[in-house]
């Protein structure tokens, strides 16, 4: 008699050994991937319907950034450096670059949302335009 069907291995005593079973009949393993499967799409969804003010954060914050840096260093003559201790509380993912021929500073805020600020004589560090 062909069947497709495995016949489980017999141990010790003629009793067929049982099958951990989880949540809705599930091995564990499955139950622990359908629930990781589920948070990310969740955690993507979320993403996806806050993306708007998360990136109007990030410019905000790369801005200011630039904005407080280019004045820092080339206004007040700092370190570009010493010049992340201006930052306010919360800014802990802008990170600075320098362009002393250009006499700029480019923030970028978590390595996106990059904004650049520039020194001009007369009227200190600008934002370059926002592009639409």
């Amino acid at each position: 008699m062909a069947t497709s069907e495995k016949i489980p291995p017999r141990t010790s005593g003629g009793k067929v050994p049982a099958r951990r079973v989880g949540i809705a009949g599930l091995q564990p393993r499955r139950v622990w991937t359908h629930i990781a499967v589920t948070l990310l799409v969740i955690g993507a969804a979320l993403l996806l319907w806050f993306w708007k003010p998360i990136a109007g954060n990030a410019v905000a914050a790369a801005s200011v950034g630039a904005r407080v840096a280019c004045s820092c260093r080339f206004v007040a003559g700092r370190d570009l450096k010493s010049c992340e201790s201006d930052f306010e509380p919360g800014m802990g993912l802008v990170s600075l670059s320098e362009d002393n021929e250009a006499r700029s500073v480019t923030a970028r805020y978590a390595f996106f949302a990059p904004q650049t600020a520039t020194y001009r004589a007369g009227e200190g560090c600008v934002l370059e335009r926002w592009k639409d």
